[in-house]
């Protein structure tokens, strides 16, 4: 991908720190999308309604790079098994879960893998949110259960890198989830905010390995709108952690690519208002932002953004630092 080598505006910047989606099947209906991406919007998440026909889709992600002033990440959620985003297009779910895909083993994973990387290269797309890195160790866990490897972090290193390493040679850019780990929860992050009550030992033996394992590997990696009390006294997500973010992945783990948060219209991080909650995640570390869809709402939060860095509300070195981060991303794959 190549990237914008002239001095950006802070309007540009602010926009980088993006990735949005949008109703329907058609991204030229939606204006706030349009104008984002004349505006410098870093990226495009497409979900199952946006994808009813392959060459009309093809053709809605060519009009996506032809209006980005800035080549975007071009992202969608292709795990395999329930989160699929192809559905429309084959009328049920095309690849296996990862669970299913691991029990067939290395040579099945690769080979799906390459299935899936070879089909988002052909619809024109260059991120994949995907690994799921996360170990399913709560058998009353209602969201990850099978869409992880294994409940063994060996089993799930073992798999995960297979899949990193083949979307990275298929020039799709994975993106390793949910940091710290999300397989212990016994809530939906989608609707609340849940809490892993385990040590710091407890994480790292097992839900941050994977993370830690292949932290050299992965381009970017995704934070998750889940409470762990190891690290935070107060009630937060490690999506706004500094001590998650900054602190333990950057600092302790060493991790040098990019961060970037879980959607931010999900219950895991409604107890902040969305500028509130971006503000603490720039400050904790969050390099970009997914919100599922362009509205009027997102469109006035980017614009509260820009203000708030105006106003010296936010240190805009760390916005700077966020913009190296995506050009790096952006460059090497």
């Amino acid at each position: 991908m190549e990237f914008c080598e002239k001095e950006l505006t802070l309007e540009q910047k602010i926009h980088q720190m993006f990735i949005l989606g949008y109703e329907g099947d058609m991204p030229s209906a939606c204006l706030n999308l349009v104008n984002a991406l004349k505006s410098g919007l870093g990226g495009v998440i497409f979900f199952t309604q946006n994808i009813t026909d392959k060459d009309k889709f093809k053709d809605s992600v060519q009009y996506i790079k032809d209006n980005a002033i800035i080549a975007p990440f071009l992202s969608i959620d292709q795990e395999g098994g329930r989160v699929e985003r192809t559905l429309n297009l084959y009328g049920c779910s095309h690849y296996l879960s990862a669970k299913d895909a691991a029990k067939k083993g290395e040579s099945f994973v690769n080979e799906q893998t390459e299935q899936i990387a070879g089909e988002l290269k052909d619809f024109g797309l260059n991120m994949n949110f995907a690994p799921v890195l996360d170990v399913d160790s709560n058998p009353d866990n209602p969201i990850i259960a099978e869409r992880a490897y294994s409940s063994d972090p060996d089993e799930v290193i073992r798999y995960g890198r297979i899949a990193v390493q083949t979307y990275l040679k298929n020039g799709i850019i994975p993106v390793g989830k949910h940091f710290p780990g999300h397989g212990d929860t016994s809530e939906d992050s989608h609707k609340e905010m849940p809490e892993v009550n385990l040590s710091i030992d407890e994480l790292e033996n097992t839900h941050i390995k994977p993370f830690k394992v292949l932290i050299n590997d992965l381009p970017a990696i995704m934070a998750a709108h889940v409470y762990y009390p190891a690290f935070n006294k107060e009630k937060i997500p490690a999506s706004v952690s500094p001590e998650i973010l900054n602190g333990y992945l950057r600092q302790n783990l060493g991790f040098k690519g990019l961060i970037i948060s879980d959607d931010m219209v999900m219950g895991g991080i409604k107890k902040f208002t969305s500028l509130e909650a971006c503000k603490r995640a720039i400050n904790a570390g969050v390099n970009m932002f997914i919100f599922r869809n362009a509205d009027d709402v997102v469109i006035e939060l980017i614009s509260n953004l820009i203000k708030a860095v105006k106003n010296n509300e936010i240190d805009i070195n760390k916005i700077d630092k966020s913009i190296e981060y995506i050009k790096s991303v952006k460059k090497c794959c």
